[in-house]
């Protein structure tokens, strides 16, 4: 086995027989490593997953080599303590790895991160979105300029700055800066989310998504492009704890107790669920299903937004059991439209 620490130039190798002990330790430049490969032996390459790893493994794998990955908070406990450095991590990644319980991530295809890169782009594109908006609320307000939330009245919010002769030319030209650049990411973003719609649509996994109440296009594209293998959760109730979607656990004695969620796991995946849930809970009272009965029943006892945490995790475990049995959602009531 061999246990590769990827960097941007420079590549740690620690390589261990049959019976764990290390037999080979050096570092290799980037450009030596398909070379060194080359040279190997088959054998078991692991890394951790991570932004490159992905690429490695699709290429070593073309060598011949059996790759997996390895998540990165599976290999942190074996990290010697005070001694992290790039031939400890890889030390640390051969000795995860060998453990029996250890549970490895599949690699992504290139069409799957060319749609995940896609994903990527979009939030970052919104998240700057939403700081322009917020930068020219922010300058307008200095001058008593101030409208209703939302996008939609930023182009009105503009239109009475321009017509207030008593701001400063400069102040106008700020705004007016802020706006053109806010409005070249709304055409960004506009072109990532066609893709998207796209794949959703042309996806087998994503259009069995989307027939669950609360998952749109978009939501359906990220599951179906980043859980390569939904094998690997054996139960639906792992998903949402993969998804960060399950209480913390800080139980001893007999005890339990439970506190807010874990959100680890894929933050975006998460986000997306809880802004579908956060829809279906303002549309409980047309939700005429099993599933919506027992949102309007929850609701008259629990606090609107862990309703929305705990309708998101059982949407997460509705995807689970639609991906695992590759059929579609069958609801046994309808949803209403808003009125």
């Amino acid at each position: 086995m061999i246990g590769l620490d990827t960097s941007k130039s420079v590549f740690q190798i620690h390589g261990v027989n049959e019976a764990g002990k290390a037999e080979l330790k050096r570092k290799v430049r980037r450009s030596d490593l398909i070379a060194f490969f080359e040279k190997q032996p088959r054998c078991m390459v692991v890394m951790e997953a991570c932004g490159a790893a992905h690429h490695w493994a699709r290429i070593l794998s073309g060598l011949g080599h059996t790759v997996k990955l390895i998540a990165p908070e599976a290999v942190k406990p074996f990290v010697k303590k005070g001694k992290k450095n790039d031939a400890a991590d890889a030390a640390a990644i051969c000795e995860a790895a060998s453990r029996p319980d250890v549970k490895f991530v599949p690699v992504k295809t290139v069409a799957q991160q060319g749609i995940l890169a896609l994903h990527t782009t979009r939030a970052l594109l919104v998240k700057q979105q939403t700081m322009l908006a917020n930068a020219i609320r922010g300058l307008a307000s200095e001058f008593g300029h101030v409208v209703p939330k939302g996008l939609h009245n930023l182009e009105p919010l503009v239109e009475i700055v321009d017509a207030d002769d008593n701001m400063p030319a400069q102040a106008r030209q700020a705004i007016a800066e802020l706006q053109k650049r806010f409005g070249e990411l709304a055409n960004g973003i506009q072109s990532c989310e066609a893709e998207i719609v796209k794949h959703a649509r042309t996806d087998p996994t994503a259009q069995r998504l989307a027939t669950i109440p609360g998952i749109g296009p978009i939501t359906a594209s990220l599951i179906a492009a980043t859980v390569v293998d939904i094998s690997r959760f054996k139960t639906a109730r792992q998903f949402a704890a993969w998804l960060g979607l399950v209480p913390r656990q800080h139980s001893t004695a007999g005890k339990t107790r439970l506190g807010r969620i874990t959100k680890a796991g894929n933050k975006e995946i998460r986000k997306l669920l809880v802004l579908g849930a956060t829809s279906m809970v303002g549309r409980a009272e047309g939700w005429h299903s099993a599933l919506g009965a027992w949102l309007r029943d929850i609701l008259q006892r629990r606090p609107v937004r862990l309703v929305t945490v705990a309708l998101a995790n059982k949407m997460a475990r509705i995807a689970w059991s639609v991906m695992t049995r590759n059929e579609v959602y069958r609801p046994t009531g309808g949803v209403a439209a808003k009125a």
